[in-house]
């Protein structure tokens, strides 16, 4: 049974606590910064979907606008979801225990009440691009609200890799909304790079924050496994990374080499740093590459999609 620690009675209610601007709480009820992050691979999967079938931006203008407004409605209700479910564990690590659902700031019911709404407008709105878009988007906020947060995330070290699979369909609806069809191996490229990409990335963040969720409870690899596990697992995963780009050779030499030498230089400074550095400063470096991997990778996708179509006019 979920330990909820009487967590709705657990709110920061000191006098001399400022009370947030109700922007502020809903941004970070809804988790704006992920929304931010997630908005870039989909932007790129729908970027190279115009370009893969020269299909005209302001044909599609409609189209483009639902993608982007259902896509931060369905993250946005995904995010609000797993603040509402884990609020318990959120008092408890450092990072989290300020978030508006654990400090009172805002109901368990208005959040339910939020996230529900914003699903149901985020499925409506990508319904109007294609019905495929929105039933990405609804496997995505399923996915990540049920296998991840209430199943996995609290009883198996393979939580990271079950919550990646929602993590990894932006690119999907992007490419969805554009051309209902995803069996393209350019945009089974982004999917699994999108997939296999989170692994190095949360993993480094689970180092880094290994005493936190080792007090919440949370099985991540190196609490479980230990971080020598956690070093042959991510290298693991970085040799699949360097395959999977080869995906993006049917599309574009240039994605695939790309894609390539990102994945080759991640590998490198994991190796590298495995044997040199210290845990924290290699979870460190491994997480600052991350974040320079994908927005190089999903940029370049995005200018070459652009830059063709421009070339189609």
């Amino acid at each position: 049974m979920r330990k909820t620690q009487n967590v709705d009675k657990q709110v920061h209610n000191s006098s001399g606590a400022e009370k947030q601007p109700l922007s502020a709480v809903l941004a970070k009820t809804v988790k704006t910064g992920i929304i931010k992050s997630n908005l870039f691979p989909m932007a790129a999967g729908l970027s190279l979907a115009l370009y893969t079938y020269q299909l005209g931006i302001l044909e599609k203008l409609p189209e483009i606008i639902c993608a982007f407004l259902g896509s931060i409605l369905v993250m946005g209700a995904a995010g609000a979801f797993n603040n509402l479910y884990d609020r318990d564990i959120d008092a408890i690590m450092e990072r989290t225990k300020d978030r508006p659902t654990v400090t009172g700031e805002i109901s368990p019911a208005a959040v339910l009440w939020l996230a529900s709404g914003m699903s149901i407008a985020g499925i409506g709105i990508l319904v109007l691009a294609t019905p495929l878009a929105a039933f990405l988007g609804f496997l995505g906020i399923f996915f990540y609200v049920v296998p991840y947060t209430i199943w996995s995330k609290r009883r198996t070290v393979y939580n990271t890799e079950i919550g990646s699979i929602s993590g990894a369909m932006p690119p999907l609806i992007g490419w969805a909304a554009m051309y209902p069809d995803i069996s393209h191996p350019a945009v089974l490229g982004l999917f699994v790079i999108t997939v296999i990409w989170q692994m190095p990335h949360f993993y480094a963040i689970a180092i880094r924050k290994h005493e936190e969720y080792r007090a919440a409870g949370v099985p991540m690899l190196p609490v479980v496994k230990g971080v020598q596990r956690t070093y042959i697992q991510t290298n693991a995963y970085l040799v699949i990374l360097i395959g999977i780009s080869f995906l993006l050779g049917t599309l574009s030499l240039g994605l695939m080499l790309v894609s390539l030498l990102l994945s080759i230089a991640w590998l490198v400074l994991s190796m590298y740093g495995s044997k040199k550095m210290d845990p924290e400063k290699w979870a460190k470096a491994m997480f600052i590459f991350s974040l320079v991997h994908m927005t190089i990778f999903f940029s370049t996708v995005i200018i070459y999609s652009l830059t063709g179509i421009l070339f189609q006019l």
